[in-house]
């Protein structure tokens, strides 16, 4: 049976009333598909206004997930101090009830569609390149600009669940996007000081 991204997250805000969630927690239940929900977990703050600190280790673990899927890994690892890391309880259930809501609207767009390309080996690597590098923009210092690659993300992470092939080349064609408005972005203020 085909369990959809918001049922996961319906699970997860369930034992987040029974215990501290962990990173570990989440990977241990869901496989596979804990990359993709570890991952949005982990880049979905970046919509919001981010508490001090948490920017440097949740963008590292998501390179990191990321470059696992992009070497063919199926089983996602993280090192023990992150995968042992607790969520403040409050702060999880914002996270959580955030990411559900966000997921929830995604899925009225996103089915199982051209499948053949979404369940392929080398899409499944393809996707990790393309995270990696949406997580190296959304943790280099360009101001204002962290929810730009974060929806980029969060549509592949949704896409992957959902098996939606169709999704998947539209976020192929989003990340091309994405890079030249960071390369535009880059190239104004490397000009700004010489305009001043």
């Amino acid at each position: 049976m085909h369990l959809r991204f918001s049922q996961d997250i319906k699970s997860l805000l369930q034992r987040l009333t029974e215990k501290p969630l962990t990173l570990g927690d989440i990977l241990a239940e869901t496989s596979e598909r804990g990359f993709s929900l570890v991952i949005a977990l982990l880049v979905l703050p970046f919509l919001f206004p981010m508490p001090p600190g948490l920017t440097g280790p949740f963008g590292f673990a998501c390179l990191l997930l990321s470059l696992q899927m992009l070497l063919g890994r199926r089983s996602p690892w993280l090192p023990r101090k992150i995968a042992t890391y607790k969520f403040p309880r409050s702060f999880a259930e914002i996270i959580l009830k955030n990411l559900r809501r966000v997921t929830k609207l995604l899925e009225k767009i996103a089915r199982p569609r051209l499948t053949k390309i979404a369940s392929n080996g080398l899409a499944w690597r393809f996707n990790g390149l393309c995270i990696s590098w949406l997580t190296i923009l959304l943790i280099s210092p360009v101001p204002f600009t962290n929810p730009i690659p974060t929806v980029g993300i969060l549509l592949f992470a949704v896409a992957s669940i959902e098996s939606d092939g169709l999704l998947m080349c539209i976020c192929y064609v989003l990340t091309v996007l994405i890079t030249i408005l960071f390369g535009m972005i880059g190239y104004a203020v490397w000009l700004a000081p010489n305009l001043l």
